[in-house]
């Protein structure tokens, strides 16, 4: 009996352990200052998550109120690294790490309806190609070749923000991974 009691125990703390590990992978952060008095999640839930297979982030839509007539902007900015392969004639290879940001993606200006303000989701794009690493790759020589090496494009973060127009700093804060 007191075996299963220690095990259920250690089981409990390998679970808190795991769901406090996954919720350091992103930081959200509201800065009531950087907004209109009063403004409030209305519906929907303010995160973004990575997608395991594809790396992409996708942040979520949501509705915001007590906003008045404050109009803002969310912004993604998602920065992706790869390993890029340098090779001269002579076959001798280096590995050089590159690293290369995707297109930031916006809602542009958002308007608000009766003090409330929708806001969409927003997707961090295309992960960047193997000629945006290559690009950024930095060779011993221009002898060299570069070549992406497979396998090695991971998201090394992202940002996503939310700012009302006319106020300092960003009411809303995502960072990851």
């Amino acid at each position: 009996m007191k075996r299963l009691g220690l095990i259920s125990v250690l089981a409990i703390m390998v679970i808190g352990l795991w769901a406090l590990a996954a919720s350091a992978a992103t930081q959200t952060t509201f800065d009531p200052a950087a907004a209109p008095t009063g403004t409030h999640v209305q519906s929907g839930t303010v995160t973004c998550t990575v997608d395991s297979s594809t790396s992409l982030v996708t942040c979520s839509t949501y509705e915001l109120a007590g906003v008045g007539n404050a109009n803002a902007t969310a912004t993604l900015a998602a920065t992706y690294t790869a390993t890029v392969q340098c090779r001269n004639h002579g076959g001798q290879i280096v590995d050089v790490k590159s690293q290369a940001e995707a297109a930031p993606t916006s809602t542009g200006s958002l308007s608000p309806k009766n003090g409330r303000l929708s806001v969409p989701a927003l997707n961090s794009g295309p992960v960047p190609s193997a000629s945006d690493f290559e690009r950024q790759a930095t060779c011993p020589n221009g002898n060299w070749t570069k070549e992406l090496l497979d396998g090695t494009v991971a998201l090394s973060s992202f940002t996503y923000t939310l700012h009302f127009r006319g106020f300092t700093g960003n009411y809303i804060t995502i960072t990851g991974p």
